[in-house]
């Protein structure tokens, strides 16, 4: 009996995917509801149990637990463990489920980033002429797209997803950056790192971010006599071997036929939407592993002009009274809201939400100089206030109290009153969105209404900042 743990996208994916193949299949679940219910309601059509409640050791006959998501110190898995069960991922199982001549993966990670470069590297392959298809963390479950149509896969991949894949093998793999994120989940940032650089172990091509510490230690094992190669990028003049920028251009010198004396240009910042150091840095990212498959020059700009940016990230909602207001909910840890707190000269910035552990010490520090005003709101608040006080004590501080739907109101309000002609107003939480809304999209919408609806004044249209 194969035993699924959790309910969710993944979970279901796997659940559909084995009882297809004749296996009995249970899926455990812990959180009941509506959905839940109606969700294991369809399972039961195709003769899949769900069973309700925190589960603790596994059920009776279980040969593989398929595990989505959940802790490993969760005292499911643990019992596993002591049972001598087999625990996998939902990755690990589309790995093993792939058919005969299947498409090579072209699979990344990092804490931030991620869906952007998958999306963009989609869009290179698309203009190459492949039938390339974007899965994992970004949407679709991979177990789902093995045995599709798709000649080549672009996977996205969360440290949860990684946890457990002992055996994947990508044709390329990337590590983006690594900061503190989820380490209430890992226990530690080593051990989030660890699980990172997973993905390198069997890869036929190591893509790395030289600029980036972690990224960097993790793919120096492969730099020469693994068998694998290994290519950076960086915002600098590129090195044989990497790619990078020499003025405004996006250049490579690791898949030309002289590194050593030849560059080939393949975008220019132009090229990039929305523009900002760390979206170039993604751009190089997905050019790079597009460069791994044999993608043309021209393909990669190609890609870049025709990729079109996800919500959330950088958008620019409204310019009211000579103010910008963006949207970049989607920066749920430090490490993203400093990216988005770099791309601008003058923010009243508006954070707060559930942290998971990390620091905001050093984001604060680093961000001080461009702060004219913050707005706080949620969980954690709280903690950014207090660093807001140790670092930027010049800069004034309004605290929105409560979990109602009307905050995000009283917060724009507030932003406004802070901002002057010139600034941007920056929703860049730096938390997850989970204290007060179903997730950072629905945080971001709160947002823009919030500034269309309740601020006066000359508005400009909807778009990238």
């Amino acid at each position: 009996m194969i035993c699924v743990a959790g309910l969710g996208v993944s979970g279901t994916a796997v659940a559909r995917a084995m009882a297809a193949r004749g296996e009995k299949v249970v899926v455990l679940e812990g959180r009941d509801g509506e959905r839940a219910r109606a969700t294991a309601a369809e399972l039961a059509g195709i003769g899949v149990e769900v069973r309700f409640g925190e589960p603790v050791e596994p059920p009776a006959g279980t040969s593989l637990i398929v595990a989505t998501g959940w802790p490993p110190h969760h005292p499911l898995l643990v019992a596993a463990a002591e049972a001598g069960v087999e625990v996998i991922g939902e990755v690990e199982l589309a790995w093993r489920l792939r058919p005969a001549g299947a498409a090579p993966w072209l699979a990344l990670t990092g804490t931030n980033g991620k869906t952007t470069v998958v999306r963009m590297l989609t869009s290179m392959l698309t203009a190459a002429g492949h039938a390339a298809l974007a899965v994992g963390n970004v949407g679709t479950p991979v177990v789902e797209a093995v045995t599709g149509p798709a000649d080549v896969l672009a996977v996205e991949l969360s440290s949860f997803q990684l946890h457990r894949s002992p055996s994947l093998a990508p044709h390329t793999a990337a590590v983006l950056n690594v900061a503190p994120d989820h380490l209430d989940w890992h226990g530690s940032l080593e051990e989030y790192a660890r699980v990172k650089g997973e993905i390198f172990t069997r890869a036929g091509t190591v893509v790395h971010n030289a600029d980036d510490e972690w990224s960097a230690r993790l793919a120096a094992p492969y730099d020469g006599g693994t068998g694998a190669r290994s290519v950076g990028f960086t915002l600098g003049v590129p090195a044989p071997g990497q790619v990078g920028v020499v003025e405004d251009l996006l250049v490579d010198r690791a898949f030309v036929a002289d590194p050593a004396r030849h560059a080939e240009e393949l975008a220019s910042f132009d090229d990039i939407r929305p523009f900002a150091p760390h979206n170039v840095a993604n751009a190089l990212a997905a050019a790079a592993m597009a460069r791994s498959y044999g993608v043309p020059a021209e393909a990669v700009r190609q890609g870049l002009l025709d990729f079109v940016p996800d919500p959330h990230r950088m958008a620019r909602v409204a310019r009211v009274g000579e103010v910008d207001y963006v949207d970049d909910s989607k920066a749920t840890n430090p490490h993203a809201a400093a990216a988005s707190l770099a791309a601008y000269p003058s923010i009243v910035w508006i954070a707060g939400g559930q942290l998971k552990g990390a620091d905001v010490d050093d984001l604060v520090r680093r961000a001080a100089p461009r702060l004219r005003g913050a707005v706080l709101l949620g969980a954690d608040r709280e903690r950014i206030r207090q660093a807001l006080a140790r670092h930027a004590a010049n800069v004034p501080v309004v605290e929105v109290a409560g979990q109602d739907t009307g905050v995000m109101d009283r917060v724009v309000i507030e932003a406004a009153r802070l901002a002057a002609p010139g600034d941007t107003v920056l929703l860049a939480p730096a938390g997850a969105s989970l204290d007060m809304f179903p997730g950072y999209g629905a945080r971001g919408k709160a947002f823009a209404r919030a500034v269309l609806e309740r601020l006066d004044g000359s508005q400009g249209g909807a778009g990238d900042a």
